[in-house]
């Protein structure tokens, strides 16, 4: 699994033609797949458009280099037909605000964790006190161009139902239709009022002397719910406290990744300015940011930026 700060600024080497094809520039998501579809790079050439490596394309992510097997790996825009319409949403993830489903902000997204078949495993949130946590892509229920919509408690919601319906059956232990049995002693006391210097007492004294066999038997069944007393002690044990998540490991400085991209917009303003549109450019909402034939001003370059427009426009000029 690697971060996308760790794939970003690489060299892209050619391994059959021992080459170095360019640079690593940007991600290109697939919000609706949960993956990186493609890898934008730079090269000598990169004002003729944009240029990108399918990530199904990519041999290997090493530490200093993306390994690919020949130059025909990369595709110019004109050859990326099944890409345009990631191009054009543009998603970067990174950057976006981080909320649940309930409407509560946790942060911005800070970093993205990718797998070898580049799907996007978890991503890091930096909270507005610096603090970081990390969701998985289970967690996560939209890549959205502005948002990412994540649900935090999603991977735990089968963990209680477990702890929580043990106690069930230990309810049942203490049998309440058991406890009148716990009166069988009072039938001790039934043999004592009835001794046999009372028996002339009563009328019939010989009906007495069948009665005295009674009470023999009384004294088994007596014995058999004294240790049924005991039956109340098996109380439901109570359920075991949830263990508290672990803090998440503070977030990577990615002042160098800023610094870099700093630096390649800037080449990009200066070959910019003065040049013409070759279509017209335009914000999501429809306003115009350039027309065709007009020239790139520093407010034009200012508008796409702001737009999100910025590589539709360096692909647009002349």
């Amino acid at each position: 699994m690697k971060k996308s700060v760790e794939i970003l600024g690489l060299p892209v080497i050619s391994i059959t033609e021992g080459r170095e094809l360019g640079m690593s520039k940007t991600l290109l998501i697939d919000a609706k797949n949960g993956t990186v579809a493609a890898v934008t790079i730079e090269d000598d050439d990169w004002y003729r458009g944009v240029k990108l490596i399918p990530y199904e394309s990519v041999i290997a992510i090493g530490d200093d280099a993306v390994t690919v097997t020949n130059s025909e790996n990369i595709l110019s825009l004109a050859d990326a037909g099944d890409f345009e319409a990631l191009l054009d949403e543009n998603i970067r993830v990174i950057g976006t605000k981080a909320i649940t489903k309930s409407g509560t902000i946790q942060g911005n997204i800070s970093e993205l964790f990718i797998g070898d078949d580049g799907k996007i495993e978890k991503c890091e949130i930096t909270a507005p006190d610096g603090t970081t946590t990390e969701v998985t892509s289970d967690q996560i229920s939209i890549f959205g161009k502005q948002v990412t919509v994540i649900d935090p408690n999603g991977e735990k919601k089968n963990k209680p139902v477990t702890p929580a319906a043990a106690p069930a059956p230990k309810a049942e232990a203490p049998k309440a239709p058991e406890a009148p049995k716990a009166e069988a002693p009072a039938e001790k006391a039934a043999p004592a009022k009835a001794p046999e210097a009372e028996a002339p007492k009563a009328a019939p004294a010989a009906k007495a002397e069948p009665k005295k066999e009674a009470p023999k038997a009384a004294p088994a069944p007596a014995a058999k719910a004294e240790p049924k007393k005991e039956a109340p002690k098996a109380a439901p044990a109570p359920a075991p406290a949830p263990t508290p998540a672990a803090p998440a490991a503070p977030a990577a400085d990615a002042a160098k990744q800023a610094a870099a991209d700093k630096a390649t917009e800037e080449r990009h303003r200066r070959f910019l300015l003065g040049k013409k549109a070759t279509r017209d450019i335009k914000m999501d909402n429809g306003i115009v940011i350039v027309q065709a034939g007009q020239d790139i001003t520093e407010e034009v370059l200012q508008k796409a930026k702001l737009a999100n427009k910025f590589i539709e426009l360096s692909m647009n000029v002349r």
